[in-house]
């Protein structure tokens, strides 16, 4: 038996041992702290060795059981009535541990680090998780559970194959033009649909679970990224409708509205590289220059009207089940509209199609160029084109709304931030 692997895996397990035994022994954990956690995980490891040297599986099963005997062992020196409201965290980490210590013997050891890794933060995070259970409502509740819906039942039984929207109604077009010849738009994927669907969702929803750890009292800079994470459009209503009520802040919304705008750019990066991972090639240098360039507005913003940390605007759930269908709705739209632009029309009609869908919402026509350009129907140099030009769309629609709902004061300060970001894809178009 060649022992180098054996230590290596021994001080894998060590490490992580210790990563969450320090994690316990900083709670003042009565059960397992800095010492035992490590020991328990140095001893999965060797059991896995001895399990796998003698061919006897179950030698892993008696030391879980032997590690549950000492669990039992602790609580009979440290009667539960002592601390009625202990609860059982160490001891569920603890047999974790000895698993993961198991597991390193096994299997990848990057796993092991990963289910490691993720035990220390879970017990870290212990407030800040209490205080989003205690914040979470009725309403984000049932959006969990939509989101399950969304997730797991939905997205499973739906069909993962092509549809012809031409195709579908070609007895009308043909009883209509009977000479018609008609080009091919199977582009309707109710699979990958509803998969992007669940992607744009997520995305959301994390921006929203970040939301309900740190409250409204975020900060300008973190207001302003969980604002462009959730939805810059919603967050742009919501601020320009309280600094009209309070002009004062214009500044602070102003910063919150371009550091907003400014994540817009970065989730269209992470939706084209999840969708498309080499059209990122193409896309990825002239929207990160225009991202550049939203971020060295907001800095310039920052030193020019920061220094308060006021509260975020309320937040709502991102995960209902009516906006899921809305968006499928609205992205099966674009991207058979795109297609037919570029099977029927010129290449600027593609563009009008990119004004209009970025005004109010960049996923779908960001999400559609991607999978178009993926499966080859659109040229990746127009491709990007057409998102740039959707994005400074977004941005000429939200400062429309700052002027419908918000005062002057925002409205010129907004003028000027977004502008320039406008501006600067104008010049980007033309130069690139």
């Amino acid at each position: 038996m060649d022992p180098l692997p054996i230590f290596r895996n021994l001080m894998i397990a060590l490490l992580l041992g210790l990563l969450v035994g320090l994690q316990r022994e900083r709670t003042d954990s009565k059960l397992a702290g800095f010492r035992t956690f490590p020991l328990a995980t140095v001893f999965g490891t060797m059991c896995a060795v001895l399990a796998q040297q003698f061919e006897f599986p179950w030698i892993i099963a008696a030391g879980l059981l032997a590690v549950v005997a000492v669990i039992l062992a602790g609580h009979l020196h440290f009667p539960p009535d002592a601390e009625p409201d202990r609860g059982v965290t160490s001891e569920v980490a603890l047999v974790l541990m000895y698993v993961v210590g198991a597991f390193v013997a096994v299997g990848p050891w990057s796993v092991a680090a990963a289910v490691a890794g993720g035990t220390a933060i879970l017990l870290q995070m212990k407030p800040q998780m209490h205080g989003f259970a205690r914040r979470m409502g009725e309403q984000d509740f049932r959006g969990v559970l939509q989101f399950v819906l969304v997730t797991f039942i939905i997205l499973p039984i739906l069909p993962n194959e092509n549809y012809d929207p031409l195709e579908i109604a070609s007895p009308v077009i043909s009883a209509v033009f009977p000479d018609a010849e008609l080009p091919s738009l199977a582009v309707l994927n109710p699979y990958e649909i509803w998969l992007l669907v669940v992607l744009v969702v997520s995305i959301s929803l994390g921006g929203y679970v970040a939301y309900k750890l740190f409250g409204q009292r975020a900060g300008t800079v973190l207001g302003g990224v969980l604002g462009g994470v959730i939805s810059s459009t919603a967050t742009t209503v919501s601020y320009s409708r309280r600094t009209s009520e309070a002009p004062a802040m214009a500044g602070l919304s102003a910063i919150v509205l371009m550091i907003a705008s400014s994540i817009v750019f970065v989730r269209v990066l992470l939706e084209i590289a999840v969708v498309a991972p080499p059209f990122l090639l193409q896309a990825g240098g002239p929207i990160l220059t225009l991202f550049a360039v939203a971020v060295a507005l907001s800095v310039l913003a920052w030193l020019l009207w920061g220094g308060e940390r006021p509260d975020m605007p309320e937040q709502t759930n991102p995960t209902e089940l009516r906006s899921a269908v809305v968006f499928a709705s609205v992205y099966a739209v674009v991207i058979v509209a795109v297609a037919a632009g570029q099977a029927f029309l010129g290449e600027g009609q593609l563009y009008g199609i990119a004004v209009l869908s970025g005004m109010t919402d960049m996923d779908a026509i960001t999400l559609s160029t991607a999978r178009l350009v993926r499966s080859e129907r659109l040229d990746p140099d127009v491709g990007w084109r057409l998102i740039v030009v959707a994005t400074m769309s977004n941005l000429a629609f939200k400062a429309g709304i700052v002027a419908v709902l918000g005062p002057r004061r925002l409205l010129r300060l907004i003028a000027a931030l977004f502008g320039t970001t406008i501006l600067a894809g104008g010049v980007l178009l033309w130069l690139w």
